[in-house]
């Protein structure tokens, strides 16, 4: 019998066990299917480890559980590390001063592809030849974007400052 036919027979023998065993103890069909399938890889990775008879089943209970362990240490680090995450994009997020609040408004009523353009140009201080390279355009059309972007956003900058003194705010 060759590897591939041991492991085959295995796997007939003991797909239903080992998916059952895996269902019970996880939260959805997706980590139920990744449990199955590490279990079943550590198989056909270690086939001359597997024992015969009713104790293959064991060894499979015991690499289905090993699995198991390791997928929920994994969402647990990832469910620190995302809450770290949050919390340090939380504290570094720019407060918009109340006297800026127009720029803000300006800006947001441009058109994606002007914004876009501002912002890796202000915000990331790249030339318009890097611009260009980022949003894949030649460097001549990307330096256009950008002069006729911040011509759009002068504009918007116009009608916000008309709109604060036609409300009476100064």
């Amino acid at each position: 019998m060759t590897h591939r036919d041991r492991f085959e027979a295995v796997y007939d023998a003991y797909y239903p066990a080992i998916h059952q065993y895996a269902a019970r103890r996880t939260g959805s069909p997706d980590d139920t299917a990744d449990v199955i399938s590490e279990t079943f890889l550590t198989v056909w990775r270690r086939i001359g480890d597997l024992p015969e008879g009713e104790e293959a089943l064991l060894w499979l209970y015991g690499v289905a559980r090993r699995v198991l362990a390791n997928q929920q240490r994994g969402a647990t680090r990832r469910a620190v590390l995302a809450e770290r995450l949050r919390a340090e994009l939380a504290a570094d997020r720019p407060v918009t001063p109340v006297e800026l609040e127009h720029v803000r408004a300006a800006f947001d009523e441009l058109r994606e592809r002007d914004r876009e353009v501002l912002a890796l140009a202000c915000w990331e201080g790249l030339t318009s030849d890097r611009i260009a390279k980022v949003v894949g355009c030649t460097a001549f059309t990307a330096r256009t974007r950008l002069h006729r972007a911040r011509k759009r956003l002068a504009a918007a900058l116009e009608r916000q400052a008309s709109l604060t003194i036609a409300m009476g705010e100064t």
